[in-house]
């Protein structure tokens, strides 16, 4: 009678490497696309504590103050915090011209960049989260707050109305948007295959 020898054949060994393999390969582009969407919204949700804390100083410091957002060319992203100087709100022109001076620093949003940034997938055109009827426009334009990229709040905590678009290129979009009277700030999820946004 022959006795069974133990341990496994090379032909075994390769078949258990192949279906390894292939786990692997159905497995990692969704963990990848599932980490890179998860870096998408803690990117919108600094965003949002960013906006909210702008808000905090219009009111505590009784004057209007605004956002402005600098994407870098390595895709890094900074923001400054400028003070109305002359009443008329703040505005791009007298930012330039020093008229609003600089309230805060300017410093980084530390989970912009590398591979997530301001802007909308190529894959799919979005429905406007305004009105879901329409398919969104302007899809070179992800900073909107009416014709400005400046998001402005006034002493009583009310805001210029807007949205910031955020995206890791491939699948995940998520808005960031500011509602004018009570300057509330929310976070919109899209999902693709339904057309729709999701809180």
């Amino acid at each position: 009678m022959q006795s069974s020898k133990a341990g496994f054949s090379l032909i075994e060994l390769v078949i258990v490497a192949a279906i390894m393999a292939l786990a692997a390969f159905l497995v990692v582009p969704n963990v990848m696309t599932s980490y890179s969407g998860l870096r998408v919204r803690l990117a919108a949700d600094e965003l949002a504590s960013t906006l909210r804390l702008s808000r905090m100083m219009a009111v505590r410091h009784n004057a209007n103050v605004a956002l402005k957002f600098r994407p870098q060319e390595d895709g890094r992203v900074t923001y400054t915090l400028y003070r109305d100087g002359d009443g008329d709100g703040v505005r791009n022109k007298d930012i330039d011209a020093g008229i609003d001076p600089v309230m805060s620093p300017e410093r980084q949003l530390k989970m912009m960049g590398k591979g997530v940034g301001f802007g909308f997938p190529s894959s799919f055109r979005p429905r406007d989260p305004s009105d879901p009827r329409r398919f969104m426009t302007r899809l070179n334009d992800p900073i909107r707050f009416n014709r400005s990229d400046l998001a402005s709040f006034s002493p009583t905590g009310s805001s210029t109305p807007g949205s910031l678009y955020l995206t890791d290129s491939r699948r995940t979009l998520v808005a960031v948007r500011v509602f004018g009277f009570t300057g509330k700030v929310k976070t919109l999820t899209y999902d693709p295959e339904l057309e729709v946004w999701e809180e």
